[in-house]
């Protein structure tokens, strides 16, 4: 599969960097946000990367071939990138999906030439995914597991290596802080490895949704951390932490509310145009959190939070008012909180 491996390493440098947008905040004085907006990747994710990684990485050790199956367990936006370099390559790809998932979420997989095998029970679809591949003669990608030893995060085209240069050439020093979601965990290790080897000493805020295992987990120093309970946020927090996850880059979990996600994403549309997914909203609370903390303590300097998915998926949704409220959300006073942090820099949240 040499020329499998070529076509997608000259895909990767083709690809070229996402945008670096700044967020027009009033305060507080010498501090500014921006956004590395990853939802313009070529799938609207920033599993774009990952997934094309994981498929290098089965390539390279043999257990790809020109016929091979492939298959995964996720209905998300990994299952939509690892459709479209399945597609690219010439490849079966089935994503083993719970029978709940909407017929929205099926036919994003599929117009990446993707299948769907809905199963349930939810949890069971791990389990589902690795005996298909393992009946067929195929290959699980099983990105849970293999996902962080995948990531390329020392190279120029990393997410850590392009949010220094972008900076570089808007003039910044290298942010104060990255704020980023927390999925499988590959993006917060991915980029603080990179910070790290840099040398650079920006710290990692990752934000996690009720219901997630990472910030108790990351909190009490217990790796083995699990809650029994899904996020209810997509594309970010999960029941138990993850192998992908390295807490030893991450300097600060932030939990957030449901509900501050869901007002917060519907805030960064209004501010700045950009339609993204919920664990943006996620994003964008956790960086207002840290801006709010640097004013406190008299620190200067950039925040640069990651958008992580394109927020047209969500229309239906989160973007929904009365779907919304159906979930018991009321989002006027996080609304007001940011609102009130974009005009005049006081953050002040009731509650915490």
């Amino acid at each position: 599969m040499k020329r499998a491996i070529e076509r997608l390493e000259t895909d990767r440098a083709a690809e070229p960097p996402t945008p670096l947008r700044e967020f027009p905040l009033a305060g507080p004085p010498g501090t500014a946000l921006y956004l590395k907006d990853e939802s313009r990747r070529p799938t609207g994710s920033l599993k774009h990367g990952p997934a094309r990684d994981l498929l290098l990485g089965a390539l390279r050790a043999g257990q790809i071939g020109p016929d091979t199956l492939l298959f995964e367990a996720t209905s998300g936006n990994m299952a939509v990138a690892q459709a479209y370099f399945a597609r690219m390559l010439g490849l079966s790809y089935t994503a083993v999906v719970p029978g709940r998932t909407g017929a929205a979420k099926r036919r994003r997989i599929e117009e990446q030439g993707g299948r769907c095998h809905p199963f349930d029970p939810p949890l069971a679809v791990y389990g589902k995914a690795r005996a298909l591949a393992e009946e067929s003669g195929g290959y699980c990608l099983d990105h849970l597991e293999r996902v962080g030893d995948a990531v390329d995060w020392r190279g120029p085209q990393s997410l850590g290596a392009q949010i220094l240069a972008d900076l570089e050439k808007a003039g910044e020093s290298a942010p104060v802080w990255v704020v980023v979601g927390v999925g499988s965990g590959a993006t917060s290790a991915a980029v603080g490895r990179h910070l790290r080897m840099r040398g650079v000493g920006t710290r990692v805020a990752v934000v996690d949704p009720e219901h997630s295992a990472y910030f108790p987990g990351w909190a009490a120093d217990f790796p083995g951390y699990t809650t029994g309970m899904p996020s209810r946020i997509e594309g970010i927090g999960r029941p138990r932490m993850e192998p992908a996850f390295d807490p030893s880059v991450v300097d600060l979990v932030i939990p957030v509310p449901d509900v501050a996600s869901v007002a917060a994403m519907r805030h960064l549309h209004a501010v700045t145009g950009v339609m993204a997914g919920p664990s943006s909203g996620s994003c964008l609370w956790g960086a207002f959190s840290v801006l709010d903390r640097m004013r406190r303590e008299g620190e200067r300097g950039a925040v640069v939070m990651v958008v992580g998915d394109v927020g047209e998926t969500y229309r239906d949704s989160y973007y929904d008012d009365s779907w919304v409220v159906g979930k018991g959300w009321r989002v006027e006073g996080p609304l007001s909180d940011m609102e009130r942090f974009t005009a005049t820099g006081a953050w002040g949240v009731s509650g915490g």
